[in-house]
């Protein structure tokens, strides 16, 4: 078979996710950045809430494309990395594309990885927690 049939993520599917991202932030009182991307890692959405510092905006992206890329979650609920191939990955892939961080998780609908969200600002495990609990809306 040549070619198989594929399912995207759509904007409006995008900003569901994003949505649930926020909420769950705020609920947890905290002030972060959220990324959407695509299966391919580029951006669909993305959003500061205030309060959060600048700099969360790229992190969160960076989170997003590497969970689409490796098609599962980032940091502690991916698996374990040896920093020094961790270091390998992020200059072969760019360091826009892989992170070792946690709070990036594959939205997977019908066991196909469609997109990602990264969540950035607010402690590791609140990160990862927001963005898992956000890429389940799909599901």
């Amino acid at each position: 078979m040549d070619v198989v049939p594929a399912s995207r993520l759509t904007a409006h599917g995008a900003r569901r996710v994003l949505s649930a991202a926020l909420e769950a932030a705020g609920a947890a009182g905290q002030h972060v950045s959220v990324a959407v991307v695509d299966a391919g890692g580029s951006p669909i959405v993305v959003e500061r809430m205030d309060g959060a510092a600048a700099h969360t905006v790229w992190s969160a992206t960076t989170k997003a494309a590497c969970a689409a890329s490796m098609r599962k979650p980032t940091g502690l609920a991916g698996s374990p990395v040896d920093m020094t191939y961790g270091l390998g990955i992020a200059l072969a892939a760019g360091p826009e594309r892989w992170t070792p961080l946690p709070g990036g998780a594959p939205v997977m609908v019908g066991g196909e990885c469609v997109g990602a969200v990264g969540v950035a600002g607010a402690p590791g495990e609140v990160d990862e927690q927001v963005a898992l609990a956000a890429a389940a809306v799909l599901a």
